[in-house]
């Protein structure tokens, strides 16, 4: 039976990766034999990541200590990780964060930060190991992690600069698929809805959010753990090797009405 989303061999970067999504992401491509690459700016909680993923999968880790707002700081990174695997096939972008608070109210430095993390940090990284490895290896793939609401606003939590840096990141996605079509990269984006995070947990816990949720999300639920994987395996693996440029939704329906 052919396997069509093996990946065994194959080096992924995943970034954000010391808790929540990014780590489901990661396990994800390890349960299909890849090599794993937790990076964000908590070397302990990566180091745990790392040893959890190799004890379950059997795959090779390198937990790296990263701040992807530091152009030299990325550079060294991806130059570690080819000392050591010689090669970078995936990244995924996910590290991130969220100013919430009203348009009016927002300091420059809170857009700013945002722009830095979410929009700037994800080119910094693609920009690194797309010049580093992918480019001239002639493949990749890069999927840059948005959000629903990186293509639409919302009423329930007033974020302009995340509405702003995630849909940066969906046409961020766009331009570099453009770009490096012609080497052989992909870059998708993938649009996450309402999930279970250490940041979104106090929030969907409440009751006032679980009943705006009934009603605005068609599946009249949050995405559970495991719902992210199979898009992420998908996108990562040879299997997409003619889908570029995508942003894929994954939120019960919350951006179909």
């Amino acid at each position: 039976m052919t396997n069509y989303f093996d990946l065994h061999d194959r080096v992924a970067i995943v970034t954000g990766c010391s808790t929540g999504l990014g780590v489901q992401m990661a396990r994800a491509l390890a349960s299909q034999g890849c090599k794993i690459v937790p990076i964000a700016r908590r070397l302990e909680m990566l180091q745990e990541v790392a040893a959890a993923i190799t004890a379950e999968f059997g795959v090779e880790t390198l937990p790296l200590r990263c701040d992807i707002t530091d152009t030299a700081t990325v550079d060294a990174m991806v130059d570690q990780v080819l000392s050591r695997f010689g090669r970078i096939d995936i990244l995924i972008n996910n590290a991130g964060t969220g100013a919430v608070a009203p348009a009016e109210d927002i300091t420059d430095d809170q857009f700013a930060n945002e722009m830095n993390i979410d929009l700037f940090g994800s080119f910094r990284v693609a920009r690194a190991v797309a010049k580093k490895a992918m480019i001239p290896a002639g493949y990749g793939r890069i999927i840059n992690i948005a959000s629903m609401y990186g293509l639409v606003g919302n009423k329930i939590a007033p974020c302009s600069p995340y509405h702003a840096a995630k849909g940066g990141v969906v046409n961020l996605s766009r331009g570099l698929a453009a770009e490096w079509g012609k080497y052989g990269i992909t870059v998708n984006t993938i649009c996450p809805g309402y999930f279970f995070t250490p940041l979104t947990k106090e929030t969907l816990d409440s009751q006032w959010f679980k009943d705006y949720a009934k009603g605005a999300i068609p599946m009249e639920r949050y995405g559970v753990e495991g719902e992210l994987d199979t898009a992420a395996i998908f996108l990562a693996s040879p299997a997409s090797s003619y889908v570029t440029g995508v942003a894929l939704p994954v939120d019960g329906g919350y951006t179909c009405i």
